[in-house]
């Protein structure tokens, strides 16, 4: 294989074009598109078409290993902690904690905390009810609680492991699980808080809507006590994060610190987390116990083949040396972690989802990581964490959460534009800054 860099530069562009077009105007699935940019881009630069097949396989295999189970275990915890209430429990507990003058906060912050384990457009769906009844009963404009719970729920969505842009990122680039949790545990508090500011800010002008009070059924499900509703999600992050401080050559050559930090690997702490979800509740029927589950593998699977078919597309950029033609054509090197940011960023903003975004863009900056001087170990980190910031502007309406907001919360989409987007590029923002920060600690 003998090819120009332009041609090369041509068949990157097509494949994204593929993936943008097809995910945009035709609606056609992730995997699919992502899977046909894979064959646009190696033919372009003419990889025989039995060895494009085998990049593609391997591409697909290797990030499956490293995330699968990851994957299917942070979805079942998901669910569990819905189907058990524990995500209400928290959402009243803080409530409680911060006060009712200050429900915009509570949601906010519950809508983080939740976010951990729980997907963002499920987590907004489980806790509209809580925030429409919050907005009627206290008076805050509807567009103020909806924005900061929304924006409570995407802040940790889009940094944070098992999300899945998040760890197919790390995967892809080889980022330590551990510590982008905990970085990105910090980094995602100041994103938080600008989102608040924003809907409180830009909320304030929106009185106007009329909040439509859902019919109330009661539960009368035995919610778990708080320690039960907390647990599945605070203690997968305490074993994973000192797992990751304290794992080193002397550890791993002493048999029982070696076996006790292996709780911290990210599949057996979120084992853990699910065990615990599970504890949070007496009396499991078989037949709801079977459905649970089954809810949890189908939700995963279709995040795992667009990740899967994202590390083939990685695999494919990687066996054409596009890596090192850009290294010598341009100076990466003083652009450190706002490459990363630009590629997802416009990604994100030109198709719609953020997974779809980092992924995407994650298997363009693998290979050019040295370039960029970002191959260390924690620049592999800066890498992911600036994706994350990038794949959070510009939700619009071309994003399905977007619209998970708009409809649930009964806003219109002038107004989910005027709060919630903007809010969206000031967390991209924020979030760039704060790694950047990040990046002199680490240097």
């Amino acid at each position: 294989m003998n090819v120009s860099f332009l041609q090369e530069l041509i068949a990157l562009f097509a494949g994204i074009a593929i993936i943008i077009l097809l995910t945009t105007k035709y609606q056609v699935h992730a995997f699919f598109a992502l899977l046909i940019a894979c064959f646009v881009t190696g033919l372009s630069v003419q990889l025989p078409l039995g060895n494009l097949l085998g990049i593609i396989k391997d591409g697909f295999g290797n990030i499956m290993k490293s995330l699968g189970l990851i994957i299917v275990l942070g979805t079942t915890l998901g669910v569990l902690l819905e189907h058990t209430g524990s995500t209400r429990v928290m959402a009243n507990y803080i409530l409680k904690k911060v006060g009712e003058k200050n429900a915009a906060f509570a949601l906010s912050l519950t809508g983080f905390i939740v976010g951990l384990p729980v997907f963002c457009d499920s987590g907004f769906v489980v806790l509209n009810g809580l925030n429409k009844s919050l907005a009627k009963k206290t008076g805050i404009s509807i567009a103020i609680m909806s924005v900061s719970l929304a924006t409570g729920l995407y802040s940790v969505h889009c940094l944070i492991p098992p999300h899945p842009g998040a760890a197919a990122a790390a995967g892809t680039i080889g980022a330590d699980y551990g510590k982008l949790i905990l970085y990105g545990i910090i980094i995602a508090i100041p994103a938080m808080l600008v989102g608040h500011w924003w809907a409180v800010y830009a909320g304030k002008k929106i009185t106007h809507i009329e909040v439509e009070q859902e019919e109330v059924i009661e539960d009368t499900t035995a919610h778990p006590s708080v320690l039960k509703a907390f647990l599945p999600v605070i203690v997968p992050i305490l074993l994973i994060a000192i797992r990751s401080f304290f794992i080193n050559d002397d550890a791993a050559k002493n048999g029982w610190l070696n076996n006790l930090l292996s709780l911290g690997e990210p599949v057996i702490a979120l084992s853990v987390g699910v065990l615990l979800a599970f504890a949070a509740k007496t009396n499991w029927k078989k037949k709801t116990v079977s459905h649970l589950l089954q809810d949890s593998v189908e939700k995963a699977g279709g995040i795992l083949v667009i990740i899967g078919a994202g590390g083939a597309f990685g695999a494919v950029l990687a066996a054409t040396k596009m890596g090192v033609h850009f290294s010598e054509v341009f100076a990466l090197n003083s652009l450190g972690i706002l490459f990363p940011f630009l590629v997802t960023f416009l990604l994100k903003t030109a198709q719609g989802s953020s997974t779809v975004a980092i992924i995407t863009a994650a298997s363009i900056v693998q290979p050019l990581l040295p370039a960029l001087g970002l191959d260390s170990a924690n620049g592999k980190l800066l890498a992911v964490l600036s994706m994350g910031a990038g794949s959070m502007m510009i939700s619009h309406a071309n994003d399905a959460y977007f619209w998970v907001i708009t409809k649930f919360s009964g806003l219109d989409i002038k107004t989910t534009l005027k709060v919630y987007t903007v809010a969206t590029i000031f967390m991209g923002l924020t979030t760039l800054l704060m790694v950047y920060l990040l990046s002199f600690i680490l240097s």
